[in-house]
């Protein structure tokens, strides 16, 4: 039997029960909040054929803060499945504080360790607790700014029709700098060396999504000449990091405010790198809807 399983984890309020019902839609069997401490018995069950019909079986368990002091024993569960050959994986759904905060506010729902009511001391809280199993994940999705479309994209090409676990998934971030780095960059670039639009009244309320910018920042040499070397680089570096194993690369390029030139040099990179069989691919502009006179979104 051909045994995949998959353990939906991440911050409370990022997505999770979201992303079973996606999971349960491509096929997998959804299983949501099962203590920790019998998820080893119901894969046995699965094994020998009492759960689960035919010769490939696809489960997906829903593990989050809910465990309570069981949760630390899942990445003792997760090693001894990989100790014995299960195709074995975790997914981590994140989200910045704010976002989280509003969600709650929203459905009006109590966060699980909020014992004094206040969501942001809940949130707090749980990080601290969940960072063991975030370090240990195969896959880390950040769910602030994805619609739910998005993330179902995103779980489809990771997931989906029995697809290469083992494979890697590209995103191309735009960002700027006085927002703060992505925590999940793994290759950060700074192209405010590049001429800025800011600058140009004409240009200032457009982005780089708009052809005036595109075009303004692609009309220099520095420009062109960044992008065929970062281009190198990474033609470089993804067949490398696929046969490494990795499943996960965020490239971020970041510019001051996020909206002109690292827009502009990411939707290059995207195009550049579309249509690869090897690896998925993603773009997101995180703060380009960010206001560029009150800074906010």
């Amino acid at each position: 039997m051909a045994l995949k399983l998959i353990f939906v984890t991440g911050m409370s309020g990022a997505g999770k029960s979201t992303a079973l019902k996606m999971l349960e839609d491509m096929g997998f069997m959804c299983v949501d909040n099962m203590p920790v401490q019998l998820i080893g018995k119901m894969v046995e069950l699965t094994v020998s054929g009492s759960t689960v019909a035919g010769s490939d079986s696809r489960i997906a368990f829903g593990v989050d803060i809910r465990s309570g002091a069981h949760l630390p024993e899942l990445m003792k569960v997760v090693q001894k499945f990989r100790n014995d050959d299960i195709d074995c994986k975790i997914i981590f759904l994140d989200s910045d504080d704010s976002t989280l905060i509003k969600r709650y506010k929203e459905t009006r729902r109590r966060h699980p360790l909020a014992k004094n009511g206040r969501v942001e001391t809940g949130i707090t809280e749980e990080r601290k607790r969940m960072q063991p199993i975030r370090d240990g994940a195969d896959y880390i999705i950040d769910t602030s700014h994805l619609l739910t479309r998005e993330l179902r994209e995103e779980l489809r090409k990771i997931f989906s029709g029995g697809s290469d676990f083992r494979s890697l998934m590209v995103s191309v971030l735009s960002f700027g700098f006085k927002y703060g780095i992505p925590e999940d960059a793994d290759i950060v670039m700074d192209v405010r060396f590049l001429p800025n639009p800011y600058y140009v009244p004409e240009l200032k309320q457009l982005t780089g999504n708009d052809k005036e910018v595109r075009d303004f920042v692609m009309g220099y040499e520095v420009s062109r000449t960044f992008l065929t070397k970062i281009l190198d680089l990474l033609q470089f570096l993804i067949p490398n990091y696929i046969e490494e194993g990795r499943s996960q690369l965020v490239i971020a390029i970041g510019c001051t405010g996020g909206r002109h030139r690292s827009v502009t040099i990411a939707n290059e990179i995207a195009e550049a790198l579309d249509g690869n069989d090897t690896y998925g691919l993603r773009l997101e502009h995180r703060d380009i809807d960010r206001d560029p006179v009150t800074k906010k979104l």
